[in-house]
């Protein structure tokens, strides 16, 4: 069976991955490291399975390709496949999940502590010489602030929320639930406009849908303290970047921490790359990279393979 990783390099950097289950599940399966957009037909002749993270497959490859028999992704989002063509060519396509909340949950919780100890700012101080002409054994010039007693709104309680909660609750925060955006209410879970004027942490881990695109805008920012946080290790476009960067510039908002953009890799620019956003810390979408994280990712893919070659549906979406 023909198989082919198309951006391996995407999940794996200088081999630090073994990519053995994934051999294991497809004898002869190629890795390509990078991939330019006009590549990706030539390197799925004859394949019958393709395993991708990013790499965007449309209807008009799949079609091309009628021996495609599974497309496999090193993720949960599909919104780079055409599911429609797929499943009108008969091509299975499947995800997987709740691989890397282990290390996402530790990013929230990273950045979070990182902003609320003022950790980058002293640590600056301290290497330009700060502490060596301290009238003190200590410097109070920026504020530390605890976690216990605070509130944490929690956006998207799937898998992911819920880890977060539970570290949460270990540092004594006060954790509350939002409604899912577009969908029912839910005892014991607040309407977002009701959550955010109670929020001293709000942490966002929800899709993107019609629902929640720009989720948090200007309106829903100004119902926020000014001294809260917002964490987005989900997608870019569930924030409004430039409300985002206007409101903590004019102070309006405590800090923020974004791991993921709109455009990924930003080569158009963002707002919230602006150098003078020091309350901000921008990471680029490493919050699920952790190295166990994405070994097991690789895992939860050659599992869905061999599946798919037992004829079972582990993992599928079409």
């Amino acid at each position: 069976m023909r198989a082919a990783f198309l951006d391996w390099g995407t999940v794996s950097s200088g081999g630090d991955l073994d990519p053995a289950p994934l051999r294991a599940a497809l004898p002869g399966l190629v890795l390509y490291d990078d991939i330019a957009p006009e590549q990706v037909a030539g390197r799925l002749a004859g394949c019958e399975v393709v395993i991708l993270n990013k790499v965007e497959l449309r209807g008009s490859l799949i079609s091309a390709h009628p021996g495609l028999k599974l497309i496999a992704l090193t993720a949960t989002g599909t919104n780079n496949v055409d599911l429609e063509a797929a499943r009108a060519q008969g091509v299975a396509v499947c995800n997987i999940r709740d691989y890397c909340t282990p290390s996402v949950v530790q990013h929230v919780f990273a950045t979070l502590l990182a902003l609320t100890h003022s950790v980058r700012e002293y640590d600056r101080a301290l290497k330009a010489g700060a502490w060596e002409s301290a009238r003190h054994f200590t410097m109070l010039n920026y504020p530390v602030r605890e976690l216990a007693g605070r509130t944490l709104g929690i956006v998207g309680y799937g898998v992911l929320g819920k880890g977060v909660a539970r570290v949460a609750e270990a540092f004594g925060m006060q954790v509350r639930i939002a409604n899912r955006p577009g969908g029912a209410a839910e005892p014991g879970r607040l309407a977002l406009e009701e959550l955010l004027p109670l929020v001293d942490v709000l942490t966002l881990h929800c899709p993107i849908t019609p629902a929640t695109r720009h989720l948090i805008g200007a309106r829903e920012l100004a119902l926020m303290k000014p001294d809260a946080v917002l964490i987005n290790t989900a997608r870019g476009a569930l924030v409004d970047a430039p409300a985002l960067a206007a409101a903590l510039r004019a102070g309006r908002l405590g800090g923020a921490a974004i791991d993921v953009l709109a455009e990924e890799p930003p080569v158009s620019g963002s707002p919230l790359l602006a150098p003078d956003l020091a309350n901000l810390i921008a990471t680029p979408h490493t919050a699920w990279a952790a190295l166990e994280s994405r070994q097991r990712a690789l895992a939860e893919v050659a599992a869905n393979v061999l599946d798919f070659r037992q004829g079972g549906r582990r993992g599928r979406v079409v």
